[in-house]
């Protein structure tokens, strides 16, 4: 079974990046995919900042990556780029930690603007971690997730839309990768 790391970049527990996040991980193990889902801030932040990457809970978190064959990232947008949080992660991956994944970057922010720093931001550090496949991403403005019953995630139907093409640029990626090998 193909294995995806959902990556979640967000500092807060109730926030909306993390709800589509699980929202498309729920999807793609609909789909048959072993989804596996990292939240940094439940990593030890101690060990975090200062880069133990030894640390029991951080190496676990590092080889689930390793194990991976596609990374669904999601980050809220703090200050025009991706969050802290998220930073202090990525920057414990070794210089090739998604060389040869499939990566699916999804961000939230407030106001349309704030949709640059998918490209600006967030893009070159993902090529920097070893030149993954990075399928298109999506930006949501985070007024458009809400909330269900029973903790569902409600998107609005544009988002849905809006999620529709990447999701499916990483899904038959995958699938075709696992037909290859």
């Amino acid at each position: 079974m193909t294995r995806v790391v959902a990556l979640s970049g967000s500092p807060s527990a109730s926030s909306r990046t993390l709800r589509l996040l699980r929202h498309v991980g729920a999807r793609l193990s609909g789909e048959g995919f072993d989804v596996i889902a990292i939240d940094v801030r439940d990593l030890p932040a101690e060990d975090l900042i200062s880069a133990r990457a030894s640390s029991p809970a951080v190496a676990a978190a590092l080889a689930s990556i390793a194990s991976a064959s596609g990374i669904v990232l999601g980050t809220p947008i703090y200050k025009a780029a991706y969050s802290g949080v998220l930073k202090t992660f990525l920057d414990l991956l070794p210089a090739v930690a998604f060389s040869g994944k499939v990566v699916l970057p999804i961000m939230t922010g407030g106001a349309p603007a704030h949709a640059l720093a998918l490209d600006y931001a967030l893009r070159p550090v993902l090529m920097a971690l070893g030149q993954p496949l990075v399928v298109g991403g999506a930006f949501v403005l985070d007024r458009h997730i809400g909330d269900g019953a029973n903790g569902t995630v409600v998107l609005e139907p544009e988002v849905e839309a809006q999620l529709a093409e990447p999701l499916l640029a990483f899904t038959r990626e995958l699938r075709g990768r696992a037909r290859m090998s």
